[in-house]
């Protein structure tokens, strides 16, 4: 549904159309998914990446969203350094926080689905963010905790309770620009 507000067309320029914002929030992703913070506390960083995510999802709707954060996750694990602090190949994505990385999938899934439902409502893309964060940090906790030989509470303190005042303020903030940029490119 999202897709023909943003497509409208259904022609081949509506294909290069998406192909073209697909390409573009996939270098978004790996722009800003370098860029990391370490913390002392946790094998976790610091990032901009969910809401890289976020943003995506509102630019793109479900599908063409999670084909982004698809090709993401292609390129690092063939080993460009689009990953946090610049890292990228299979051991990466197999690492620690690699559960997190593939979590970002649930966001563009779960988001996309319930602004898809609801175009335009700006409650149904925080209704879709919220949950969208808790299954990538669920699933990203099970494999932290697994890698780490943690218990599942010492992983969830190291790798979401420090984050979660931060990703608040991401989600507030994707609230906020996620429709001025995507009205915006309707325009284009």
């Amino acid at each position: 549904m999202a897709d023909k507000i943003i497509f409208p067309e259904t022609t081949s320029q509506s294909r290069t159309k998406k192909l073209t914002l697909i390409g573009l929030m996939t270098a978004v992703l790996c722009i800003l998914g370098p860029f990391s913070i370490p913390l002392p506390v946790s094998p976790v960083p610091l990032s901009l990446t969910n809401f890289a995510v976020y943003i995506t999802v509102y630019m793109l709707g479900m599908k063409c969203s999670t084909a982004s954060v698809l090709v993401y996750l292609i390129l690092g694990t063939a080993g460009l350094p689009v990953f946090s602090g610049f890292g990228g190949g299979l051991g990466k994505l197999a690492g620690p926080t690699g559960g997190y990385l593939i979590g970002f999938l649930f966001i563009a899934l779960i988001q996309g689905f319930l602004m898809d439902r609801f175009p335009g409502k700006k409650s149904a893309a925080v209704a879709g963010m919220i949950p969208g964060l808790t299954v990538c940090y669920a699933f990203g906790t099970l494999w932290l905790a697994g890698q780490m030989n943690l218990s599942f509470g010492a992983a969830l303190a190291a790798g979401v309770i420090p984050y979660l005042p931060g990703d608040m303020l991401k989600i507030i903030l994707a609230a906020v620009i996620g429709p001025k940029l995507r009205a915006r490119v309707r325009k284009i």
